[in-house]
């Protein structure tokens, strides 16, 4: 690694270009890491709380199940290699710890969701299409249901989609006999008729 010592330098004349290649290489060395919220929020990509009522009781089961029965077994483990000895050197030890805090932000991260969640009714009680409601499009003479749910759930494959896709964005508010147009990644203009809401 190139580095620059001030005291190294001393007398010596530095040129402009050498300075500021010495300014670019110390500070890409000391770039302060970034949080994923952080990174969403500055894109505009801010995560949404709409849960379903199967996703909450789901992350229930999980943190019960994390709490009660995992947790307890990676402290008793964590115990276990710390009477070992020499912890500088024990790898059992600091594999152990790393389980443990990995479940311990998977606690924390589950309450967090758990605290935040919007749990979104089923269906839709005005026919129009909202989060919740499963919308049955036609699009290139076939039919197609998709569950319009929060971004946490979505899996397209299974007619999951969000509220915050392009096609559920599109959908939002839409009622039978609507259509929508979505450009592909391929530039194509995809036209969706509203068949049913739900």
């Amino acid at each position: 690694m190139f580095s620059v010592n001030s005291a190294d330098c001393q007398g010596l004349p530095l040129t402009r270009s050498l300075k500021r290649r010495a300014r670019k290489i110390t500070m890409s060395h000391m770039r302060i890491p970034k949080r994923k919220s952080e990174e969403n929020a500055r894109a505009g990509k801010e995560s949404d709380a709409y849960l379903t009522p199967e996703a909450v009781r789901k992350l229930r089961e999980d943190l019960r199940r994390i709490e009660e029965v995992s947790r307890p077994r990676a402290v008793e483990e964590l115990t276990r290699a710390r009477e070992m000895g020499d912890l500088s050197e024990n790898a059992a030890y600091s594999e152990a710890k790393g389980r443990l805090m990995g479940m311990d932000r998977r606690i924390f991260e589950i309450k967090e969701k758990l605290k935040n969640a919007v749990v979104i009714e089923r269906g839709s009680d005005d026919g129009r299409a909202a989060i919740g409601a499963t919308v049955t499009v036609e699009v290139g003479g076939k039919r197609r249901a998709y569950e319009i749910v929060g971004s946490m759930e979505t899996d397209p494959g299974s007619g999951r989609i969000s509220h915050r896709s392009p096609l559920g964005a599109a959908l939002m508010g839409k009622r039978a006999g609507d259509e929508v147009s979505i450009k592909n990644a391929d530039g194509r203009v995809m036209v969706y008729r509203v068949i049913d809401v739900q």
